[in-house]
C-alpha cells in the first residue's frame, strides 16, 4: 500500500537518491545533500508552527510503500513564493507595429521579465519513480496536496501555481535556454538550474536584459517549445489541468515552460472534497477516490475505491491504520473522475 506523508529527516538518502535521478528541470531539489538537508528541515519546522497567514513555509511530502518501508516519491508545496527574494518569470506579451499609410500591421510576440506571481503558493518538486507508477500512484501523488491544503487553507494564497518543467532534449539541452538564455549567462543550461536550485537568483536580475524581447528574434527552435512541457511533465499538466489549473501567459525564464495557476478555493479537489465519518470493517467497492486523515504534521492521504454513504466511508483494518485513523475519526475524502 502506498501512503502519502510528511518528510522526516532519515528520508535524507531516499530523497537524494531521487533528486539525482530526476535530470534537467528538477531544479527545486538539486542532488547536494547539504541543500536537501536544509529542505527537510524548513518542512519538519513548517508542519510544526502555528500558521495564520502564508509565509515562509515549505511543506514535503513522500510516497512510501507500506509493506517495505520504500520512499518512491516526492511532492511539496512552498507557501508563498518570493518573500526574500524576487520570483521570476517571463510574461509573454504582445507589440503591435502598424502604419496606416503604408499598409502593414505587424503583431510581434514579446518577453517581459516580471515578477506577477510573487505571493502564491506554489506546488512544486513533484518526482515520481517508473517502478512507483500505476494503481493510481501518479494520482496520489499529485492531488494529495489539495486535500492538505483543503484543511489547512489558512496556511497558503488565494491562488496556487505550478511551474511544469519545460522542452530539453536527452542530453538535457533546452532549446529556448540555447536561443535566449546562453547569451546572457555564458553558462550551460544545467549549471544555470542548478545555480537556481540552490537557491542564487539574483544574478537573474543582474544579466537578464531589463527591457522586451522580440521573440521573432529568436531561434525558431527557442520559440517553439515556448509554453511546452517536457514529455515526462505532460502526465502531470494534465492532471493540473483536470483540476482547473489555466496557463496565462507566464512561462520559465530558462527552459520555456509554462506557469499555470488557479484560485485556491476553485480547485476542483478542494470544492469536492468531503468530510465524513470513518467506519472501520469491510467496505463496498465504489469509486477511485482520495483519503486522507485531517491532521498537520502526522497528515496521512491514500487512494482506494470505496464508497460513500450517509455521510461515511468504511476502511479495511489495514488502510485505517496506515491512515493513523480510527472508527469514528473524520476523513477528507475527494473523488476523482
Amino acid at each position: 500500500m502506498k501512503i502519502i506523508r510528511p518528510i522526516r529527516h532519515d528520508d535524507l538518502p531516499a530523497l537524494l537518491d531521487m533528486a539525482r535521478n530526476a535530470g534537467a528541470g528538477f531544479t527545486s531539489l538539486p542532488p547536494v545533500p547539504e541543500f536537501l538537508a536544509a529542505k527537510i528541515a524548513l518542512s519538519e519546522a513548517s508542519f510544526a508552527a502555528d500558521v495564520h497567514t502564508p509565509g515562509h513555509q515549505r511543506y514535503l511530502f513522500v510516497m512510501e510503500e507500506t509493506e517495505t518501508g520504500d520512499i518512491g516519491a516526492a511532492c511539496a508545496i512552498e507557501a508563498a513564493c518570493g518573500l526574500d527574494e524576487a520570483f521570476y518569470n517571463y510574461r509573454v506579451g504582445l507589440a503591435v507595429h502598424a502604419s496606416r499609410e503604408l499598409g502593414i500591421y505587424n503583431s510581434v510576440p514579446t518577453l517581459y521579465l516580471s515578477n506577477d506571481l510573487t505571493g502564491s503558493s506554489v506546488l512544486c518538486s513533484l518526482y515520481l519513480r517508473p517502478d512507483f507508477r500505476g494503481l493510481g500512484a501518479g494520482k496520489l501523488l499529485s492531488k494529495c496536496r489539495f486535500l492538505f491544503m483543503a484543511h489547512h487553507p489558512q496556511r497558503f494564497a488565494k491562488k496556487v501555481i505550478a511551474e511544469m518543467r519545460g522542452v530539453s532534449d536527452e542530453q538535457g539541452r533546452s532549446p529556448f535556454w540555447e536561443g535566449l538564455g546562453r547569451h546572457f549567462f555564458t553558462v550551460d543550461y544545467a549549471h544555470a538550474e542548478h545555480i537556481v536550485g540552490t537557491g542564487n537568483k539574483a544574478f537573474i536580475a543582474e544579466l537578464m536584459p531589463p527591457h522586451p524581447i522580440y521573440t521573432v528574434l529568436l531561434p525558431e527552435a527557442a520559440r517553439a517549445v515556448m509554453g511546452q512541457v517536457h514529455p515526462e511533465t505532460a502526465p502531470a499538466l494534465h492532471l493540473l489541468e483536470q483540476e482547473g489549473f489555466r496557463y496565462q501567459g507566464y512561462i520559465d525564464i530558462f527552459d520555456g515552460g509554462p506557469s499555470v495557476e488557479a484560485p485556491l478555493e476553485d480547485i476542483r479537489s478542494i470544492r469536492r472534497a468531503q468530510v465524513l465519518t470513518v467506519f472501520v470493517g469491510k467496505p463496498a467497492a465504489g469509486a477511485p477516490c482520495l483519503i486522507a486523515n485531517t491532521e498537520l504534521a502526522n497528515f496521512r492521504c491514500a487512494y482506494a475505491e470505496y464508497a460513500i454513504k450517509n455521510g461515511h466511508i468504511t476502511l479495511p483494518a489495514e488502510l485505517a491504520a496506515a491512515l493513523e485513523v480510527d472508527g469514528g475519526d473524520e476523513v477528507r475524502v475527494s473523488l476523482i473522475s
